[in-house]
C-alpha cells in the first residue's frame, strides 16, 4: 500500500470504526471483546485489498457478515454471557426506560443463537431487505424469512418483558379538549 493509501485507510479507521464495532457488538451478541476481534480481523483483511476496494464501509461489513457466519458454521463452544437481570419498572422517565429495555434486550440477542442474532441485526439494525440478507448470508430468501420469523419468536419467548417496556410505559400524556367554544356577541 503506498503512502497515500495509506491515509485513507488510516482516515477510514478513524471516522468508522466506531459505527462497524456497533454492528459487530450486536453480531457477537453483546460480547465486547469478541467483537473487537471480528472488526481487527475484517480492517486486517480490508487493509491487504485496500487500493482494490471501491466502497470501503460495505466491503468491511461483508467482511464483518462473513466472519461472523464463519463462526457459527465452525460449530464453536459458544460461551455464555452472564447479565444481571434487570430491576423491576420502577415507572421512572423515557430515559431509564429507554436503558431498561437496551439492557433487556441485549440479554436476550445474547440468549440468541449466533445465526438467529445476525439475520436480527442484518434484517432490523442495517435495515437490509430479505434478498441482500440472503445475498450476504448465501442462502436463499426463503431461509432468511424462516430464521428471522423463528428468531423472533424465539426472542418474544426469551424475554416477554420487552412487550412490557414498549409505549405503555411511557407516561401517557393527558389528551386535551379541542371542541369548539361557543363565542356570545
Amino acid at each position: 500500500m503506498d503512502a497515500h493509501g495509506h491515509e485513507r485507510f488510516r482516515e477510514f479507521v478513524e471516522t468508522r470504526s466506531s459505527a462497524l464495532l456497533k454492528t459487530a457488538v450486536l453480531l457477537s451478541g453483546g460480547d465486547r471483546h469478541a467483537a473487537e476481534d471480528l472488526l481487527q480481523n475484517a480492517l486486517i483483511k480490508a487493509a491487504g485489498r485496500w487500493q482494490r476496494i471501491d466502497e470501503p464501509e460495505a466491503y468491511v461489513r461483508r467482511i464483518l457478515y462473513r466472519q461472523q457466519v464463519s463462526r457459527w458454521r465452525l460449530k464453536w463452544r459458544r460461551r455464555e454471557l452472564t447479565v444481571a437481570e434487570p430491576p423491576e419498572g420502577t415507572g421512572g422517565s423515557d430515559a431509564s426506560s429507554a436503558a431498561e429495555l437496551r439492557i433487556v434486550m441485549r440479554g436476550a440477542l445474547a440468549r440468541l443463537t449466533a445465526r438467529q442474532r445476525t439475520v436480527l441485526v442484518l434484517r432490523y439494525f442495517e435495515d437490509l431487505p430479505e434478498a441482500d440478507v440472503a445475498r450476504i448470508l448465501g442462502c436463499s430468501v426463503g431461509t432468511v424469512r424462516s430464521t428471522t420469523h423463528r428468531s423472533l419468536a424465539r426472542l418474544r419467548a426469551l424475554a416477554p418483558e420487552l412487550a412490557a417496556l414498549g409505549p405503555a410505559d411511557v407516561e401517557q400524556q393527558p389528551s386535551r379538549d379541542y371542541s369548539p367554544v361557543e363565542v356570545r356577541p
